[in-house]
């Protein structure tokens, strides 16, 4: 993230710098059009650099599941709304991170999903989820933990680890007030603005 932001802002700078060259330009004109001819080729050229210059590309994530662990499910079991709200959460995610333009979303087949619900839990299964990235051709993988400790209290979790290193590269939480849609949908959309896609 650093990287992207240092980038971004030499990219500022640069056009910046491309400001500063054509009112030196236009200044110049006035001395004579003998400078102008020397100097506007040589502003252009600083201009064109910089505006040609590659844009890192966007990173394929393979989002494995959405995970919902009830401390009380014994009690109160898992209702319809929340299953509802499980897929929700799947899908504003993909959607904030996408419209960044830095992710991309690789596509799971039914037979790798239906194994990665039948097997251990993503994240607490021995580096299983750096298996199915690789087999999904992803740069990164992905999972997100919903933790629901009442009916007021919950906290959303996201993981994301990088398959080529094997290691973590992102890891947050927030907590939400209210088992609802609103809730569920506002403290993922926190979570991405303002921790794994800050402003720069």
């Amino acid at each position: 993230m650093r990287d992207r932001d240092a980038g971004m802002g030499s990219e500022i700078a640069a056009h910046a710098g491309c400001g500063r060259l054509a009112r030196s330009g236009a200044s110049l004109a006035a001395w004579g059009l003998a400078a102008l001819l020397i100097i506007g080729p040589v502003a252009s050229g600083v201009c064109s650099a910089a505006t040609d210059a590659p844009s890192e590309p966007a990173k394929s994530v393979a989002l494995l599941n959405v995970q919902f662990l009830n401390d009380h499910e014994d009690l109160e079991p898992k209702t319809a709304a929340e299953r509802a709200r499980i897929g929700l959460i799947a899908s504003v995610f993909k959607t904030k991170l996408e419209a960044s333009g830095r992710y991309t979303f690789a596509s799971i087949p039914a037979d790798t999903a239906a194994k990665i619900a039948a097997g251990p839990e993503v994240g607490a299964c021995g580096g299983c989820e750096l298996g199915y990235g690789k087999q999904l051709g992803a740069d990164t993988v992905a999972w997100i933990v919903i933790q629901k400790v009442s009916d007021l209290i919950l906290n959303i979790n996201v993981y994301m680890a990088d398959v080529g290193t094997g290691k973590l590269a992102f890891v947050h939480s927030v907590d939400i007030r209210g088992d609802t849609d609103e809730s569920w949908t506002r403290g993922v959309t926190y979570l991405v603005k303002n921790y794994l896609l800050p402003a720069p």
